[in-house]
């Protein structure tokens, strides 16, 4: 993993129930941010800048995946349309040109 980017564009995991979705997106991030080797980022876009609020499970772990040294980062442009800015309860506020640079280097895996 540690080889990768994860792109996340969506607050849930696969379509179907909302719940569900969150859920199995929860226990991803739960997974894996036990194992030894992590990604290099988690960048955030569309509606996946919820997970990122505290109304989102996901924040937790994405916290967590943060302190252990993975880039959690958050599209300016999403974050700013959906007026989220001082709802962030992890990661930081980046924009496509980093997550471009990060894509050049690394493989992309892309969660919806």
């Amino acid at each position: 993993m540690k080889n990768k980017v994860i792109l996340l564009a969506s607050d849930q995991l696969g379509k179907g129930e909302a719940e569900l979705g969150e859920g199995i997106l929860e226990t991803f991030f739960t997974i894996l941010k036990q194992r030894e080797e992590l990604p290099a980022a988690v960048f955030c876009m569309n509606r996946g800048v919820f997970t990122l609020t505290e109304k989102s499970l996901v924040s937790l772990q994405l916290k967590e995946l943060e302190e252990k040294g993975v880039d959690v980062l958050a599209c300016k442009t999403c974050v700013d349309y959906y007026e989220l800015n001082d709802k962030l309860t992890a990661g930081k506020i980046s924009g496509m040109a980093q997550f471009i640079e990060l894509a050049s280097k690394y493989e992309v895996i892309t969660l919806t």
